[in-house]
């Protein structure tokens, strides 16, 4: 496997992770404010939710990776 391949692996697993506690995060915060706001919480809602966290923690956990390879990079030079 190649740095790049290397670095490619790392990226598209810090998203996932991300995008994984994006979901979590969505799905808890935006039905509680549904359910607190007195909105009918239904499936397409929830979903839509959801959704936007996954998306969100996703492009999150991208950022993230890239703050740290910069650092990195820094490190070695």
């Amino acid at each position: 496997m190649t740095e790049e391949e290397k670095e490619k692996a790392k990226a598209a697993a810090a998203a996932g992770v991300g995008a994984g506690v994006g979901t979590a995060g969505g799905a808890s915060v935006g039905v509680l404010e549904l359910a607190a706001q007195g909105a009918a919480v239904t499936g397409l809602s929830a979903g839509l939710v959801i959704g936007v966290g996954a998306v969100a923690g996703a492009l999150l956990g991208l950022a993230g990776y890239g703050v740290y390879r910069n650092i990195k990079k820094r490190q070695k030079s």
